[in-house]
């Protein structure tokens, strides 16, 4: 079932504009219902949102080479009642306090400067800024959550940015010396709306900083659990830096960083700005021509593992359900709809353990999967577990080292399968 009123599909690139958009990787569609996804303000019945596939092609621009999705969900129906707290990611509670010292000595902000973040979420960020001194300020869609933050002590402002707003803010509060868009720009469909925001917001010897999946390292490193609607664009650098100087504005120094998998630290100022740009951007630009994402080799051998990954995962689970088996799942976040999928074991799990799960379950056409505590892998005792929080699987495993012990099996799906078995299996 699908519901265009629920989302819809544009045919040029959210980039640059050209209509030269070519889909490049074809994945399976997935439920508009995850685990970020509350009530859905009020736009559809809860048995629609999960009946309601959207596809998740990545199309590949052949204009300036922006890797992205076309299919655009409501935006208020994915973001007003959202679900996910950026505290709850393992580790990034401590990379944002290391990234609020670096950022403001690289960038000399002195005290009491006004540091405001597009998608502030629940604070998590702004706190580690507002320990070091400076006034902050947030702006997140998610009502609930911006009312949560600003209880904290992290004043947010409960609505979508854009130019208009940023004017708004702009007046009551001036300009910021730093804007920050964490893991929030990939998730935004009107970018030349928003960067004109950003200019109308940043001082003149202001920063705008940016972290965001990358586009690269999705493709190189399989990292399709961060492929589904929340997440329209998988950005390069090079495309970037040409977006950025149409808009008057510099692209300064960008830095790979281990979010996400593999992400992006990007830092812009206006054109002719006080920072000096930094040599990482020519290298990084020159790094991504040799990686040939320019090619369609890259893509065609993207979506060939992938269907190894699933042809190999599926022969293991089908196993283990003819011999009366049961397969569980690890991790039970937004990634997990889209590798039920991609993977095809959407109607094969049992259940999925997570350590702090924001659902009861995941539901979709045709399964409802419970999502447990971890305590049900020592309870139910399941022949598999297939680790689909696939960059913790270390953790997970080092975690769990009991179950292990006791003859229980991991296995890790991508990039290609590995199976762990415990000093108990035969």
């Amino acid at each position: 079932m699908t519901n265009t009123k629920l989302y819809k599909h544009r045919d040029n690139c959210r980039l640059c504009h050209s209509t030269d958009v070519e889909k490049i990787i074809a994945l399976q569609p997935i439920p508009l219902k995850t685990p970020n996804l509350g009530t859905g303000a009020g736009r559809a019945d809860p048995q629609t949102l999960e009946d309601t596939l959207v596809p998740v092609d990545l199309y590949r621009c052949n204009t300036c080479g922006m890797l992205q999705l076309l299919d655009i969900v409501d935006s208020q129906l994915q973001y007003n009642d959202f679900r996910y707290r950026t505290s709850l990611s393992l580790g990034l509670t401590e990379h944002f306090s290391k990234m609020a010292q670096d950022l403001s000595q690289a960038y000399s902000l002195a005290p009491n400067s006004l540091v405001f973040e597009i998608g502030s979420n629940d604070g998590t960020l702004l706190n580690a800024f507002q320990d070091c001194g400076f006034h902050v300020l947030g702006i997140d869609p998610a009502r609930d959550i911006a009312k949560e933050a600003s209880a904290k002590g992290i004043p947010t402002i409960a609505d979508f940015f854009n130019a208009d707003m940023a004017d708004k803010i702009q007046q009551h509060h001036g300009q910021a010396k730093l804007i920050i868009s964490n893991n929030t720009f990939a998730n935004l469909d009107e970018l030349d709306d928003i960067i004109a925001g950003v200019k109308t917001m940043l001082a003149p010897d202001g920063v705008f900083v940016i972290e965001t999946s990358y586009g690269a390292d999705v493709i190189d490193k399989m990292l399709i659990d961060t492929v589904y609607h929340e997440h329209l664009s998988y950005f390069m650098v090079e495309s970037l830096d040409t977006w950025f100087t149409s808009h008057g504005l510099d692209l300064i120094d960008a830095q790979q960083i281990w979010t996400k998998g593999g992400s992006l630290r990007l830092c812009v100022q206006s054109t002719g700005g006080p920072h000096a740009k930094q040599d990482s951007v020519d290298e990084m630009i020159t790094a991504e021509k040799k990686r040939g994402l320019d090619t369609p080799e890259i893509y065609r051998s993207f979506s060939q593992t992938l269907s190894q990954a699933r042809s190999d995962l599926g022969e293991l689970v089908k196993d283990t359900k003819q011999n009366g088996g049961k397969v569980a799942a690890y991790g039970a976040s937004v990634g997990t709809v889209t590798l039920l999928h991609q993977l095809g074991i959407s109607t094969d799990i049992d259940f999925i353990a997570d350590d702090a799960p924001l659902a009861n379950s995941i539901k979709g056409p045709n399964y409802d999967i419970p999502i447990c505590s971890p305590t049900r892998l020592y309870s139910d005792k399941p022949d598999v577990v297939i680790i689909l929080a696939v960059r913790y699987s270390e953790p997970i495993m080092g975690k769990h080292q009991a179950f292990l012990d006791q003859g229980g099996v991991f296995s890790v799906p991508l990039p290609s399968l590995q199976v762990f078995k415990g000093i108990n299996d035969d």
